[in-house]
């Protein structure tokens, strides 16, 4: 399984507009941050988890050419935006995508994006979609798919589990039964939003410390906010234990 990380930075992305801090000043290209999102790669199949609101850039610049099915974590803008660039995997694999998520996630991508699900004749081009509400292990073209409940602040939303590669993004808290679902990782990809506390996100400490008690072999923080640059802030990590960057490539 071929984990790439398209996009790691937060809602504003990195650089932020009109911020001039170091950060979004940098030279460094691993401080620049396009929306999160993930491909993962397996068994031939590409699995996409969310449709950021750069999705089109990230798929050109990794080459992709190819979206057999989508995961969508929750329906914040940064994480669903990105939904009407499946039309051009449409025109490519001449079929329908099929698209997974909880039962909030996908009533809210019915009613916000509802002239992809119209029955009324289209006067426009949009995606071949056909959206499922899962709530429980399912499979996704014989791959087994294990969806994670964790809590975005008030929010209830998805991680996911593949294998031994568990993805938790935009989480503030993560119950005991998810936890049990998150053991004896290879790869844990963990959202980690800033230093500071927030109501809705893990900060660094936060995040380190969920990491601590599941003991994933492999620790990337992503969802990262301009508050947090690169060099320095990785170079402080324990072995294990490192900060995603756009177009990274993890083999799990």
């Amino acid at each position: 399984m071929k984990i790439t990380i398209l996009g790691c930075g937060t809602s504003t992305g990195v650089p932020v507009i009109g911020c001039k801090c170091s950060v979004c000043r940098s030279s460094n290209p691993k401080d620049k941050r396009t929306r999160t999102s993930v491909l993962v790669i397996i068994n031939n199949t590409n699995i996409l988890i969310d449709t950021s609101t750069d999705l089109r850039q990230q798929c050109l610049t990794n080459n992709i050419h190819r979206i057999d099915a989508v995961l969508f974590t929750h329906h914040h803008a940064d994480h669903i935006h990105g939904i009407d660039e499946l039309r051009s995997f449409n025109m490519i694999q001449k079929g329908k995508i099929p698209c997974y998520g909880n039962d909030t996630t996908i009533k809210r991508i019915q009613e916000m994006f509802n002239y992809i699900f119209s029955t009324e004749e289209k006067e426009s081009w949009t995606p071949d979609i056909e959206v499922f509400k899962v709530s429980s292990q399912f499979e996704v073209f014989g791959i087994n798919i294990q969806p994670v409940d964790v809590m975005h602040g008030k929010l209830n939303i998805f991680g996911y589990r593949i294998g031994g590669f568990g993805y938790i993004t935009d989480c503030s808290y993560v119950p005991d039964e998810s936890k049990k679902l998150l053991k004896e990782l290879d790869l844990l990809i963990l959202g980690a939003l800033r230093q500071k506390p927030h109501p809705t996100h893990f900060s660094i400490e936060q995040a380190m410390e969920l990491a601590k008690e599941l003991k994933p072999k492999r620790t990337v923080l992503t969802h990262l906010s301009h508050n947090i640059g690169f060099e320095e802030t990785n170079s402080s990590f324990p072995e294990g234990v490192e900060l995603a960057y756009d177009g990274i490539e993890i083999e799990v």
